[in-house]
């Protein structure tokens, strides 16, 4: 049901010193911050030959992210991304298994303005999943 990881996502404490460091330490190719006010955050995409990074920072003091970092102050993986061909089917399917989809269990348009939903971390072992419609 899976396809391709389409992206990491790392919430960072500080944007701008973490996209400086994938781009001169790493020497990776890093886009502009995009702010995703519908999200709460603030993205940067780390381009890499096989999937990318996102970068995420909070966008305002009401952002899920800004949540994550007051427990985790230095920042790390926030979810992993993994395509689908049919986001209702996957959805449907992860149901039926028992899987809980976050919120109201609609997708919603993501960064890259394609429909994604969140899979609750316990129910995979620990990690935050987005599913993205490809």
């Amino acid at each position: 049901m899976i396809g391709r990881l389409n992206h990491i996502a790392i919430a960072v404490p500080d944007l701008d010193k973490a996209s400086e460091l994938y781009r001169t330490v790493m020497g990776a190719k890093v886009s502009a911050p995009k702010e995703q006010p519908a999200h709460g955050v603030t993205v940067v995409f780390v381009e890499l030959p096989n999937t990318k990074i996102e970068l995420l920072h909070p966008l305002g003091e009401k952002s899920p992210i800004a949540n994550f970092l007051a427990r985790n102050a230095d920042g790390g993986i926030h979810h992993v991304c993994y395509e689908v061909e049919d986001i209702y089917a996957a959805r449907d399917k992860l149901k039926s298994q028992g899987a809980r989809v976050l919120g109201d269990g609609e997708p919603k348009i993501g960064a890259h303005d394609k429909p994604v939903l969140f899979l609750h971390p316990k129910d995979f072992t620990g990690t935050l999943i987005e599913l993205e419609q490809v």
